[in-house]
């Protein structure tokens, strides 16, 4: 049975660290290898257009494709970059040159699907963000560092201060690494809103003297401190970004109930930014929405990557909140949510399990049905999934957030109830001297 070839003119590339193997046949001879510099994707795009290729299909390999695709899409092809577990070939012996080719036929096929990608101004905000993620998580790791060494010198900051990286820890951690000891000078330095008083700390802070802990604890607080100037640094360099890239005059309400987490930008007014970014659409008035995670929506997806997705659902499905079913015989025999994540399905999650903690939100009762049935796991799911569509519909169809108002006065509640019971009593059929009404007459 021979296939339809739905891409005559095709080329596969299977992209490696140290060098690129290009197909553009099934033939020994169609297949060349090249270098990874700059001169030599030179050499794989004139090659190519001597071959008459018109589109190229390659897999994603960590980072290394991403020069050879911008390259490539430069040059006019039209370039599809297709995930790993697509391209898998059949079980046998497997080399460079059989996967490139097995590529090319695959696209030859049209039997490959191309991956998302942001636009390019997406992608540079995305590369600053990571990379103050990236910070923010090496900072992260050497608070804990400090907190081990302050507990080998018997020092039990942790016990009495609930952030050792706060206003009371840093002063304490500075003083001790200046060389003081006594626990009563360590304590005054608390500040006034650290709920230990003086003497609960002075107790806590008895160092046993040992000079090597010592050491490495000046070595773990310099650089925490470094990486905080570079993490401030970093968040200039966005709000720099922002100033260039948004032009617009719009503004919204302030939104003072949602507090910033200590580690949302500091110099950056995500509220306003956001409001101009998606074309006045507000996503800070949904509830459990922080500024981080409108941060990553922004750098993650974008505006315009929210537009290639046909639906919400479409949307949900990639970020793998949406039931992965598999039918046999007419049965479903699986629903499970894909395996997988990334940063903005990470955001949105955390955003639902918020909604789990609030109190009279709209979201909330959605979420406590879901988790009566089938657990909290699954109403994180669940509410995450209703929050991707949400966000689609505001950004894309341009729908505002009009959550139903919660709040019914006394004869709205009765008008409510009537309705209920006339509703009850014509599915039942019930009569009303069955239930002691005789002389009241019910209009159904």
């Amino acid at each position: 049975m021979d296939l339809e070839i739905v891409n005559p003119n095709a080329a596969g590339i299977d992209v490696g660290s140290r060098s690129h193997y290009v197909a553009i046949g099934q033939r020994s001879d169609d297949v060349r290898e090249f270098g990874v510099c700059a001169s030599d994707h030179e050499e794989i795009i004139s090659w190519l257009k001597e071959c008459g290729i018109k589109t190229v299909a390659m897999e994603s390999t960590g980072s290394y494709w991403q020069n050879l695709f911008s390259a490539l899409q430069i040059a006019g092809f039209e370039v599809l970059l297709a995930n790993g577990k697509f391209t898998k070939n059949i079980k046998g012996k497997k080399t460079d040159v059989l996967d490139c080719q097995w590529i090319q036929k695959l696209h030859s096929l049209g039997l490959l699907s191309g991956s998302f990608l942001p636009d390019e101004t997406t992608e540079q905000l995305r590369t600053l963000c990571r990379h103050r993620s990236n910070l923010m998580d090496m900072a992260a790791s050497t608070s804990k560092k400090m907190q081990k060494y302050l507990r080998l010198m018997n020092l039990r900051l942790d016990v009495v201060v609930k952030d050792i990286c706060g206003l009371t820890g840093l002063k304490i951690i500075e003083t001790i690494c200046q060389g003081e000891t006594d626990g009563k000078i360590l304590a005054s330095l608390r500040h006034g809103n650290c709920h230990k008083t003086e003497a609960e700390i002075s107790k806590a802070l008895q160092s046993n003297g040992r000079k090597d802990y010592l050491f490495a604890l000046k070595q773990e607080y310099q650089i925490y401190n470094v990486l905080q100037e570079k993490i401030k640094l970093c968040e200039l360099e966005i709000k720099t970004f922002f100033e260039v890239k948004i032009k617009s005059d719009l503004n919204t309400s302030d939104k003072i109930y949602k507090k910033a987490n200590k580690n949302a930008p500091k110099s950056i007014d995500l509220n306003q930014i956001a409001y101009k970014y998606f074309n006045g659409v507000d996503l800070m008035e949904i509830e459990g929405i922080s500024h981080s995670t409108i941060l990553t929506l922004m750098s993650e997806v974008g505006p315009g990557g929210l537009k290639k997705f046909a639906t919400g659902k479409h949307f949900a499905s990639w970020l793998r909140l949406a039931p992965n079913n598999k039918i046999s015989g007419g049965k479903i025999l699986s629903s499970r949510i894909p395996k997988g994540s990334n940063r903005l399905k990470t955001a949105l999650r955390q955003a639902a399990n918020c909604i789990g903690n609030m109190k009279n939100a709209n979201l909330h009762n959605f979420f406590i049905r879901i988790c009566i049935r089938k657990g909290r796991t699954a109403a994180i799911t669940a509410t995450a999934r209703k929050l991707a569509i949400i966000i689609w519909n505001m950004v894309v169809k341009m729908v505002p957030y009009r959550p139903p108002n919660q709040y019914e006065f006394l004869d709205q509640k009765r008008k409510r109830k009537v309705r209920e019971m006339r509703k009850l009593v014509a599915k039942l059929n019930i009569l009303p001297s069955e239930i002691g009404f005789s002389n009241i007459c019910i209009s159904i």
